[in-house]
């Protein structure tokens, strides 16, 4: 059960209807976490356009869903690794790489070091070694690929805790088990 509830686009605020629209549009559906970061416009424009600046960038759709399964599962949260093995399906990875980004690792090994790197930046909430950031950057990733990498952590860190404290209700569909 929501402890916080989501926000419906007929019964909301014009500018929030406008936005939950908007989104409907765009994605065929408004995902409960939207509707639920909807209850604040600020929060939820803040996310698609955290989002939205993101998917602009250098990594590819699948790498940011396979960073995004990492983070979704070291952090439990339901919710996001819900919402981001159907995402990941939808850009290209098969059911192995999706099971195998929920284990920060895959079998491209740039790939690879990039999901160890997501998983090390959770873990010590972003204090990596010098070593660490070397690993990566000897995987071929530029510093504008790793800032993108933290971005990328970072945004997928907000919207687990945001699930977490909102008991965001799942309309994804469930995870298969590990």
């Amino acid at each position: 059960m929501p402890r916080i509830n989501p926000v419906h686009a007929e019964t909301a605020d014009p500018k929030t209807a406008e936005l939950l629209v908007g989104v409907k549009k765009k994605l065929g559906m408004v995902p409960n976490l939207i509707s639920t970061m909807a209850q604040s416009i600020t929060v939820a424009n803040a996310y698609l356009g955290f989002s939205g600046a993101l998917a602009g960038g250098a990594l590819s759709a699948k790498l940011r869903e396979q960073i995004a399964l990492t983070v979704g599962q070291a952090n439990n949260c339901d919710y996001c690794v819900a919402a981001h093995c159907t995402v990941g399906k939808m850009v290209g990875l098969n059911a192995t790489e999706v099971q195998q980004a929920r284990l920060a690792s895959a079998a491209d090994e740039k790939a690879n070091a990039a999901l160890v790197f997501a998983s090390k930046l959770v873990k010590e909430r972003g204090r990596v070694s010098d070593a660490d950031l070397e690993q990566v950057r000897h995987a071929g990733y530029s510093d504008g690929e790793i800032n993108e990498i933290v971005a990328n952590v970072a945004l997928n860190i907000f919207t687990n805790y945001f699930n977490h404290v909102a008991g965001t209700e799942i309309d994804f569909p469930a995870a298969p088990l590990l």
